[in-house]
């Protein structure tokens, strides 16, 4: 049996992690991408705007913003290769407009998700969302 390859991703365009984690680790063609805030990563402090803005931010490069962190870990990041996302909300109450933001980014061929309140996020954040994906050749087949 042939060996899987790890491979620890990591990227300036993202920001550092806070922590003894990886942004990202890469197993065959499978990407899981640490839990990203809606932090700046090149002041390392969360964007202004509340919510909506830190979940722009946290989640993927579209419609002209260059910056965003999941996009920005892997370059070859398509958002119709994400088969899984988890966000985490410091307040349910704000699943509405996180959902509104993610929206977005997903108008079908939707990956599967999940969504939790927690006590608290790191460094003060309303949302933190964490995904895996699968790089390649991908055809979408309905059961």
């Amino acid at each position: 049996m042939s060996s899987l390859v790890r491979r620890v991703i990591s990227t300036a365009k993202a920001p550092a992690a806070i922590g003894p984690y990886s942004q990202a680790v890469l197993v065959d063609r499978t990407i899981y991408i640490s839990g990203q805030l809606g932090m700046d990563p090149a002041s390392g402090q969360l964007v202004p705007g509340g919510v909506a803005e830190e979940a722009k931010q946290s989640e993927f490069p579209r419609k002209g913003r260059f910056l965003c962190n999941i996009g920005s870990i892997s370059k070859r990041w398509l958002t119709e290769l994400m088969v899984k996302a988890t966000v985490l909300l410091a307040d349910i109450n704000d699943f509405s407009t996180v959902n509104d933001v993610y929206k977005q980014y997903f108008q079908s061929s939707f990956p599967a998700r999940a969504a939790y309140q927690v006590a608290a996020l790191p460094k003060g954040g309303r949302v933190e969302i964490e995904a895996i994906a699968v790089q390649g050749p991908i055809t979408t087949a309905s059961l």
